[in-house]
């Protein structure tokens, strides 16, 4: 049962990559904002579409692990 629970946070993170990817980079660019008005400089966020690509890449890792545990388990 979990594993096929992750599958489907896998599968829902791969489905919904953008706005997950939009919202997470509104909250890093406020955190960078806050930051560099306090005089600590960090590195730049990532593009839109980096963050998008990643999460989505995150998103079929998950599916593919728990795909594999699952055909290893059968």
């Amino acid at each position: 049962m979990v594993e096929i629970t992750r599958l489907l946070l896998g599968v829902l993170i791969a489905l919904f990559h953008r706005p997950i990817a939009k919202k997470m980079m509104q909250q890093e660019r406020a955190i960078d904002t806050y930051f560099r008005q306090r005089g600590i400089s960090l590195p730049t966020p990532p593009s839109d579409t980096t963050a998008q690509n990643l999460y989505f890449l995150i998103g079929i890792f998950i599916c593919l692990l728990e795909a594999g545990r699952i055909w290893i388990s059968l």
